[in-house]
C-alpha cells in the first residue's frame, strides 16, 4: 500500500510526497536524475529511485503523477497494465488537505509569492498553519508542511486546468492574464477554466480577486452575478458587487523595500515589506484581504507581512563580486518578466540592468515572443539563450533568437554557459544581473558569479 510518485524530484511532487509522509502514509517513487530535492526526500527516509523503470512501481501502491509524465514512461505504463489506481498531483493534495480550511491561490503570476506571503503571515498569526507551495519559502523552510493549524494554504496550479480538482474555503485569484494555450487553445478557454475555479467554491465560500487584472476583474464579476461571495482588491476601484474592497494608496518603492497604505470598510493599516516591486504590494493586498477574512485583524496582518522576505527565485540574490550583483528569477511570461526588470531597475539605482532570459517551452516563446521581447527591452542590455523544452518536443523556427531578434540591441547566445560567461564579461561594478527564467538558467549565479570574481 501507499503512494508511488513518479517524477517525485520535481516542485509540486515533492511537496505533496511530503504532505503525505507526514501524514503517516508510505511513500516512494523516482526521478529522472538525482537533484538536491531526491536528496532531500531520501533524507527523509522516503525510498527513491534515480531513473525509472517499471521494476520500481509497487504493485500494491497508487501512483501519483502529473502533466509532465507522458504516457509512454515506463512506469505509468504498467501501472495502467495492472489496472493500479492512478492519480493526479493535484488529486493527491487535495486527500492531503482533508479537514483543513482550505485556501487556493491561483493566477498566471504572482501565485508563488502570495501563497507564500499567507502561509508566512499564518504562521506568526496562528502557530502552525499548513501549506504546499512550489517554491521554497525564506524563514518558512520548504515548500511543504502539515502544521497542526487548521488552515490550509496551497498553490492552485491552472497549467493544465488540474486546478479544477479542489474544493476550496477561500480563493485568491491574483490575475487571469492567458498563458499555456499550448492546454487551453484560446484565451477564452482559460479564462472559463478559471470562471470553473470559482465556482468549485464550497457553499458560502468567498473569492479574493485583483480587480486591477482586466481577466481578474471579469471573473469578479462573473462571480459576483452568479452569487459567489467576492472581495476584491487593487490600486483602483473595487466592484460595487463585492463584500469589501482593499485599496491601495501612497504608495512607495526605495531601499529594497515597498511601502503601502491598504484601505478597507475597516480604516487604513501601513504596510512594509522587505522586498522589491510594485507587483508584491498587490500580491501583499490579496494576502492582507484573505487574511483579515480568516478573522485576524489588520494591524497584525501588516505587522506579520512586514517580516516576509521572500521565497527562492522570485528576484532572489545569488550573490556579489566586484561590485556586481547576481539575481535569479522564475519569470516566465512577459508580464512577469517586466514587473521583474522594473524591481531591478529599481534596485540598481544607477547601476545598469543585464538580463539574461531563458524562454521556457516552444510554445509560449512562439505565441509571446513579441511580448517578451517589449518586456527584455527594460533592461540595459538583455541576452536570449535558448528556448528550456520541459514537457515539449521542438517546434520548428521556434528558438530563442525569434524574441532577439524582435529587439533593438537585442543578443542571442545559444548555449547558455557561454551566455553566462558574456553577461559577466559585459558587466560593470554597480551593474545588476538577472538570471530570468522557469527552466534551469537558475543554475547560471554561481557560474556568473565564479567568473566575475576571476576576471
Amino acid at each position: 500500500m501507499g503512494y508511488y510518485f513518479i517524477g517525485i524530484g520535481g516542485a509540486g511532487m515533492s511537496v505533496v510526497a511530503e504532505l503525505l509522509l507526514a501524514e503517516g502514509q508510505n511513500i516512494s517513487g523516482s526521478d529522472a536524475k538525482a537533484s538536491t530535492t531526491t536528496d532531500y526526500l531520501a533524507g527523509l527516509g522516503i525510498n527513491v529511485f534515480i531513473g525509472q523503470d517499471a521494476s520500481n512501481v509497487p504493485e500494491d501502491a497508487t501512483v501519483v503523477t502529473s502533466s509532465a509524465i507522458r504516457e509512454s514512461n515506463p512506469e505509468l505504463a504498467i501501472a495502467r497494465m495492472r489496472g493500479q489506481s492512478i492519480m493526479h498531483r493535484s488529486e493527491a493534495l487535495a486527500l492531503a488537505s482533508r479537514g483543513r480550511q482550505f485556501v487556493a491561490v491561483a493566477g498566471a503570476h504572482g501565485k508563488t509569492t502570495t501563497s507564500a506571503m499567507l502561509a508566512s503571515v499564518l504562521r506568526e498569526l496562528e502557530g502552525d498553519p499548513s501549506w504546499a507551495i512550489g517554491g521554497t519559502v525564506t524563514g518558512i523552510g520548504a515548500g511543504g508542511h502539515r502544521g497542526s493549524g487548521s488552515v490550509f494554504v496551497a498553490e492552485a496550479d491552472e497549467s493544465d486546468a488540474s486546478f479544477l480538482n479542489y474544493s476550496p474555503r477561500l480563493e485568491i485569484v491574483t490575475n487571469v492574464e492567458p498563458d499555456h494555450l499550448d492546454h487551453y487553445g484560446t484565451a477564452q478557454a482559460f479564462e472559463e477554466a478559471f470562471v470553473e475555479f470559482a465556482h468549485r467554491l464550497v457553499p458560502g465560500g468567498l473569492l479574493v480577486a485583483c480587480t486591477d487584472d482586466p481577466g481578474a476583474a471579469r471573473l469578479a464579476a462573473s462571480a459576483a452575478t452568479a452569487g459567489i461571495r467576492l472581495v476584491t482588491y487593487g490600486r483602483g476601484e473595487g466592484l460595487s458587487t463585492a463584500e469589501r474592497h482593499v485599496r491601495i494608496s501612497e504608495e512607495s518603492h526605495s531601499g529594497g523595500r515597498a511601502r503601502g497604505v491598504f484601505s478597507d470598510s475597516t480604516g487604513s493599516y501601513d504596510v512594509e515589506l522587505q522586498i522589491v516591486g510594485a507587483h508584491n504590494l498587490l500580491n501583499a493586498a490579496g494576502t492582507w484581504a484573505a487574511a483579515t477574512e480568516l478573522g485576524y485583524p489588520g494591524t497584525d496582518v501588516a505587522r506579520a507581512l512586514a517580516s516576509f522576505s521572500g521565497t527562492g527565485r522570485r528576484f532572489e540574490k545569488r550573490g556579489e563580486a566586484d561590485g556586481i550583483t547576481v539575481i535569479d528569477d522564475y519569470a516566465h511570461h512577459p508580464t512577469e518578466v517586466e514587473a521583474t526588470l522594473m524591481a531591478a531597475r529599481e534596485y540598481a539605482g544607477e547601476g545598469r540592468v543585464i538580463a539574461l532570459f531563458q524562454p521556457h517551452l516552444y510554445s509560449r516563446t512562439q505565441n509571446f515572443a513579441a511580448e517578451f521581447a517589449q518586456a527584455l527591452s527594460l533592461a540595459d542590455r538583455a541576452i536570449v539563450t535558448a528556448v528550456y523544452a520541459a514537457r515539449e518536443d521542438p517546434i520548428p523556427g521556434v528558438e530563442g533568437s525569434l524574441i532577439s531578434d524582435l529587439m533593438a540591441g537585442g543578443e542571442f547566445v545559444e548555449d547558455r554557459a557561454e551566455a553566462a560567461a558574456h553577461a559577466a564579461d559585459v558587466a560593470s561594478a554597480g551593474d545588476v544581473i538577472l538570471t530570468i527564467g522557469a527552466g534551469d538558467v537558475t543554475e547560471l549565479g554561481p557560474v556568473i558569479l565564479e567568473r566575475i570574481a576571476h576576471r
